[in-house]
């Protein structure tokens, strides 16, 4: 049990180089969150001691990298509790994940009239690539609408997935409004008709624990970087049998078992789709990353969150001029507030706030069709990390509460 007394007395911010030095409340950790020391430790300690190609070499060094490099997957493996480790590919990042199973699955297995549902509240990662299959195919691509506080009801669902429906796509929590999204729900009614079901878990795997055999998830992809780990790796889990009989996204280099002038016989999983050198180092410190979240524990992160998420919440709810985008209780944001100011543009907002050391994001946030949706344009972003503090909030709401008297419009 997490102890509401001591839950954000813990300083976290020590374990981070970048948050240690420099004089920043860094409110954008849905873009990418920091690096404690023993990420960045691990990383450079690849490079260091252990540093050749993975899967090739038959001397010590090159063991002892794909030793490294083997023991990450089994690290992801148990992080998100998949059966096997041949179920987990290394990526570059969600994005690439998500793609790969557009082109290696939806491609292979979609025709003229299936369909594909997705939400209109999807990250552009997760609403091109399925674009892109439906264009080629000539599959339906339909979209779920959420209501304004973000919700998608059981009924949208049970009415967007019918006995056309092949694929459907959700992530597990917006990158806008920070809901978490019925995804058991999707699973299941895709099921009931055949369909695959893919997870984009990039803003969920960060902050809770995920088990990909109780969700029953055919495919789910995250990024290392938004969960403390480097940039340059991420995840996708796929179903083995899926993924066995799904064809390579890329081809050369580990791939291949055997190639001659007329053929080629791909690698087992998870190799099949990890073509090229891969990123050891990026492995390796993802690794670090699992480790050190395991050894906070989701208990905490998530309570700390949640406290944190609900302090600048009540705090935005009392400024004059200031509109959150969303459910209208903390409890529904996931640590995510996205908000506009009256007759203060976005950018402006952002502007103001790193003047005053405070980091967050402006923009449409790569998911302009929800916006749209929702009849805004551009918004800011706040989203907080378990190792932001008090103090952070504090200083984000001072500044806040500041922004329209300093564009001119008075107390």
């Amino acid at each position: 049990m997490v102890n509401d007394k001591d839950l954000l007395t813990v300083d976290y911010k020590k374990d981070f180089p970048l948050l240690a030095a420099k004089d920043v409340a860094y409110l954008d950790n849905s873009a990418t969150t920091q690096k404690p020391q023993c990420v960045i430790d691990a990383e450079c300690n690849f490079y260091l001691k252990h540093n050749a190609n993975p899967l090739r070499g038959l001397y010590e060094l090159a063991m002892e990298a794909t030793d490294a490099y083997e023991d990450a997957r089994v690290a992801v493996q148990r992080f998100i509790n998949a059966k096997s480790e041949q179920e987990i590919i290394f990526t570059r990042n969600a994005s690439e994940s998500l793609n790969l199973v557009a082109y290696s699955y939806g491609l292979a297995n979609l025709k003229p009239g299936d369909e594909i549902v997705t939400t209109i509240m999807e990250h552009h990662s997760n609403m091109l690539p399925w674009r892109m299959v439906a264009e080629k195919t000539g599959a339906v691509l339909k979209y779920i609408e959420c209501a304004a506080d973000g919700s998608v009801s059981d009924e949208a669902i049970e009415a967007a997935v019918t006995e056309k429906t092949k694929l459907v796509a959700m992530a597990e929590v917006s990158n806008v409004l920070g809901r978490l999204n019925p995804i058991g729900k999707l699973i299941e009614e895709a099921h009931k008709v055949g369909a695959v079901a893919v997870i984009d878990a990039a803003q969920s795997a960060p902050h809770m624990a995920i088990d990909v055999q109780k969700l029953d998830a055919d495919f789910l992809a995250f990024s290392g970087h938004k969960m403390l780990g480097p940039m340059g790796i991420g995840v996708l889990y796929g179903k083995k049998a899926l993924l066995e009989a799904m064809p390579p996204f890329l081809r050369g280099g580990e791939m291949i078992s055997f190639v001659s002038r007329d053929g080629q016989e791909y690698a087992p999983l998870p190799h099949k789709f990890e073509a090229g050198t891969v990123n050891a180092a990026g492995a390796v410190g993802l690794h670090a990353a699992i480790d050190y979240i395991n050894s906070i524990g989701f208990d905490v992160i998530e309570a700390r969150e949640e406290a944190l998420t609900k302090l600048a919440f009540d705090a935005m709810q009392k400024i004059e001029g200031v509109h959150i985008i969303g459910g209208q209780t903390a409890e529904e944001h996931k640590g995510i507030i996205t908000f506009t100011i009256d007759g203060v543009h976005p950018h402006d907002i952002a502007a103001i706030m790193d003047a005053d050391g405070v980091n967050i994001r402006a923009g449409n946030h790569c998911a302009q069709p929800l916006l749209d949706h929702l009849c805004t344009g551009a918004t800011a972003r706040a989203s907080v990390a378990f190792y932001n503090t008090q103090e952070d909030v504090e200083r984000f709401i001072k500044c806040l509460s500041t922004i329209r008297e300093r564009m001119g419009y008075g107390r």
